[in-house]
């Protein structure tokens, strides 16, 4: 069965598939999720030609190629011996079922009814759907991998694409199906690739955005890839730049990109040893993927020593902590840059700064990221233009000789040396940051779906950003005990009380629904409470009128988000 659409006067796409056992309820299913109204044209039938295509049947190239609707269609029409037809006027359907509803066994001929209606259509729309060589008018289908608030965020972003036909997210979180800011695909395993490949290609997917580390590092951009599905993520290789934090240092040492004095160790006595000779304060790093848990400041000896034991002797981060990174410690105000790269051109997005400590004053250890605030005053014109040419652009130069260029957003962790004003890489993410992306999405105003293609495409150095004016700030709330062991399954009330204030969104990051319909908490960090203003204070008066607004005796937030671009404001933290 295939099943070709047109949104009259914007796009058309062809999703084909043999599986569906009833066309009705598929054609439901597709004018729900992707469309949303009521101006479609659906051609449904049985197929003759079953030719394999190395993304879906034969049909799918007829749009790929940016065919016209009236070439698609008489292609697919002489496949099923339709061809000829007279093409008499019939009166146009707002209502798109109607030419779908009917039986057709394998190889028979369409209803005159449904073709006399089809062609009537087929004069008004073909003249606006001529797409060939218009990329400017494509739309697309987007599945976004993750489940989290960053993923909530880009899934809000992309609602708001005019080039974005639907979005799904897999696994997603109840936040996110509530509020319709996608389709959640729970039962999808992102971590096969088989199974997310045939979801695409079942779905019409042009585009997945990958959001977390562990599938990149495990390679599902490179399986996307070969099957020929635009991926906005990197590659395994390139996805090395987060996954070990050994390879991260020794393209910086190659490539002359300015970051802490490093060394690294497997065995304990050694890195002692070193440690010793470079005294405290010292900072010491699992080299591998720990869940934005790996990171020890250590600001004694006896500090040092027990995070060297407790990754290289006890094992705590597993496999991800059997090497080590011991690495000096730098003074100075952290920051985070990020930069959309296509393989071979960067481009700069708006400047973000997190609060990694749970604790208010930047106290108690560190976390996945408490809150944020976009932009950060610290990074000015001027030091964005250094960190452009001193770090992103060497490393982006640096990947691709080293036979893995990098396609996806660069996530800079950099601290600005307090002597000396300048910047150094502290660390690379292969992804958008949690929660500074939820900042980042609220502010953007262009188009993000074109965005990412292009970056998919090596066609970044055509691109522009828009941004709002003003500031955005996001407030994480989280499970108390985070991020140590927390208590699950504790109830979330007041959510849309929140958002009734002025310019604030909820993004999910860790909920499911219970049984009588509320909101429970799933997860370490569970909510993104985020607002923009026409300024920094104002961004964050709303953010946290918002965060009182919530009803959850089971967390707590930090009250201080924002202090050191607002130095004399404090807000009282929940707990």
């Amino acid at each position: 069965m295939a099943c070709i659409s047109a949104n009259i006067g914007t796009s058309v796409r062809i999703f084909d598939s043999h599986r569906h056992s009833s066309l009705s309820r598929f054609v439901g299913i597709h004018c729900q999720r992707i469309f949303r109204n009521s101006l479609s044209v659906f051609y449904g039938g049985a197929l003759r030609s079953n030719s394999v295509y190395h993304h879906g049947t034969r049909d799918d190239p007829l749009f790929n190629g940016y065919r016209s609707f009236s070439a698609a269609f008489s292609r697919i029409s002489s496949d099923n011996g339709v061809a000829g037809k007279e093409k008499r006027p019939f009166p146009l359907t707002s209502n798109p079922s109607c030419l779908v509803d009917q039986k057709h066994g394998k190889g028979e001929k369409i209803q005159a009814t449904f073709i006399d209606c089809y062609w009537s259509t087929l004069s008004f729309v073909s003249s606006k759907l001529m797409l060939k060589g218009r990329r400017e008018d494509e739309r697309v289908v987007v599945l976004v991998i993750g489940g989290g608030g960053r993923e909530h965020a880009i899934c809000h972003a992309l609602k708001r694409s005019p080039s974005c036909d639907a979005i799904f997210c897999a696994p997603g979180n109840a936040g996110i199906s509530n509020a319709g800011d996608a389709t959640c695909i729970s039962d999808l395993d992102i971590l096969d690739s088989s199974a997310v490949i045939s979801f695409c290609q079942e779905w019409g997917v042009g585009l997945v955005v990958v959001g977390p580390e562990a599938p990149l590092v495990a390679g599902l951009a490179n399986d996307l890839v070969k099957a020929g599905i635009p991926t906005f993520g990197p590659s395994s290789e390139a996805a090395a730049l987060e996954g070990s934090k050994t390879f991260m240092k020794n393209l910086c040492d190659k490539y002359g990109i300015p970051t802490a004095k490093y060394q690294t160790f497997t065995d304990p006595s050694a890195a002692k040893k070193y440690i010793k000779a470079q005294a405290a304060p010292i900072v010491i790093k699992a080299d591998g993927l720990a869940a934005g848990k790996g990171v020890i400041v250590a600001m004694t000896l006896d500090e040092a020593y027990e995070a060297v034991d407790s990754m290289l002797v006890k094992g705590v981060f597993g496999s991800a902590g059997c090497r080590v990174v011991v690495e000096e410690f730098l003074e100075g105000e952290e920051a985070s840059f990020f930069a959309l790269v296509d393989g071979e051109n960067a481009m700069p997005l708006e400047s973000a700064q997190d609060h990694k400590r749970v604790g208010d004053g930047d106290t108690g250890p560190n976390t996945g990221g408490m809150g944020a605030y976009s932009p950060a005053p610290i990074l000015t014109k001027e030091l964005q233009s250094l960190v452009m040419e001193s770090i992103i652009l060497p490393t982006v130069k640096g990947m691709s000789e080293e036979g893995c260029k990098f396609v996806g957003v660069l996530y800079a962790g950099l601290m600005i040396e307090k002597k000396s004003g300048l910047p150094k890489l502290i660390e690379y993410n292969v992804r958008f940051g949690d929660p500074e992306c939820q900042v980042l999405m609220v502010r953007l105003e262009s188009d993000l779906a074109r965005v990412l293609l292009a970056a998919c495409r090596g066609e970044l150095s055509g691109v522009s950003l828009n941004w709002s004016s003003g500031s955005a700030m996001v407030v994480v709330m989280a499970s108390n005990g985070y991020p140590g062991s927390y208590e699950k399954g504790t109830v979330i009330k007041n959510l849309e009380e929140a958002e009734q204030v002025p310019s604030v969104k909820v993004f999910h990051a860790g909920t499911a629904l219970d049984s009588d319909g509320n909101f429970i908490a799933t997860g370490g960090r569970v909510l993104g409470v985020t607002a923009k203003g026409k300024d920094l204070e104002e961004a964050r008066e709303r953010a946290y009128q918002a965060v009182g607004q919530i009803n959850w005796q089971g967390g707590f937030n930090r009250g201080d988000i924002g202090w050191r671009a607002l130095p004399h404001k404090r807000s009282s933290a929940k707990s």
